[in-house]
């Protein structure tokens, strides 16, 4: 376990507030074409002109944190590789920590003033290139707020000890308590739910999967009427607040399984999860959320800047067991699992 891990999340709380703050007063001092400028393309993602406003605040408290602690850091906007190691010169191999984060997950949403964006950290011992989600035993996020949006989450876990969260309100700078309480629900009716389908490559074969889902479940239902509704919320980390909150139900990103089939098609690849994107599903896990991969398995990914991956996000046992099966049924049938490792995960109903 991570020595003393109640003060580096501590500590990891204030380097948050430092990127939340300053985001949020780029987004009303400056217009949106400012920041929605297209800086870089390096490994992980497009890189805007607000990605670079959290990365410079991002290092100087990384720098202050590595006379501390001896860590690897793993963030989108380092670089082709998308590491840093601290302090200056440390070999990694011999480094404590990785520490993986995303700065800005939700980019898009918070430059345009659509949506809430979120700093997401994750934090695991160091195992070297083998060192993985499983692996994570701290977890933080911290919503970046709208300029008009007053009100601001944070939500945190330490592996084995529940989760903890925060309400806080930038006129007042008072702190509330915060405690996330997922759905009860039995049943996806009158929830939300969606297989996540944001960016052009393979929407259609999404939509198709989504709607077959319903159908299965709910029936053709009745005309003029809509029993089940979905929201295409660009941050995974929103996704997980979502789902924290009891806002969703149940959340699908399948965008990696469609890859064979896009380059039949000749089209690329769409944009995916990335690790760093999931680096908080501690959080998810300690509030009691059913979280897997394709195969009904943990996520295991590296943590990395490139791995595509793919997660499936359940309220409750209850709604696990509606849409897991029928959700693994449609991708056998469309083909979208690697036989071999769809042959090898337990069976739903053991």
């Amino acid at each position: 376990m991570i020595q003393t891990a109640s003060r580096l999340l501590t500590q990891l709380r204030v380097i948050h507030e430092a990127i939340r703050d300053t985001v949020a007063k780029s987004g009303e001092q400056q217009t949106t074409e400012q920041l929605a400028e297209v800086v870089a393309q390096q490994a992980g993602d497009t890189i805007f002109a607000i990605d670079r406003i959290s990365e410079e605040v991002l290092i100087e408290h990384f720098t202050v944190l590595g006379q501390e602690r001896s860590f690897v850091l793993i963030a989108e906007g380092l670089g082709e590789t998308g590491q840093m190691t601290f302090p200056a010169g440390t070999d990694p191999a011999q480094a404590e920590l990785r520490i993986i984060m995303d700065p800005i997950d939700g980019t898009r949403g918070i430059m345009y003033q659509k949506r809430s964006a979120w700093i997401l950290t994750g934090v695991a011992p160091n195992h070297g290139e083998q060192t993985s989600l499983s692996d994570i035993e701290i977890a933080v996020q911290t919503e970046i707020p709208l300029v008009k949006q007053h009100l601001c989450d944070s939500l945190w876990a330490i592996k084995g000890e529940g989760i903890g969260g925060e309400r806080f309100n930038r006129q007042t700078r008072e702190r509330q308590p915060l405690i996330p309480q997922p759905s009860r629900a039995t049943t996806i009716a009158y929830g939300y739910g969606s297989v996540s389908r944001f960016f052009p490559g393979g929407r259609a074969e999404l939509a198709d999967i989504d709607d077959e889902i319903i159908y299965r479940i709910m029936g053709n239902g009745t005309p003029g009427q809509a029993s089940v509704y979905e929201d295409q919320y660009i941050s995974t980390g929103g996704q997980l607040y979502e789902l924290l909150m009891g806002h969703d139900r149940w959340i699908a990103d399948l965008r990696p399984l469609l890859a064979p089939l896009l380059h039949t098609q000749g089209h690329p690849t769409s944009l995916c999860c990335h690790p760093y994107d999931l680096c908080t599903e501690l959080i998810a896990r300690e509030a009691g959320l059913i979280i897997t991969d394709a195969y009904e398995q943990p996520l295991n990914a590296p943590l990395d800047v490139e791995s595509d991956v793919t997660w499936i996000g359940y309220a409750n046992a209850r709604i696990h067991q509606q849409v897991a099966p029928v959700l693994q049924s449609i991708l056998s049938e469309k083909k979208l699992l690697a036989p071999a490792l769809h042959k090898s995960i337990r069976t739903l109903e053991d």
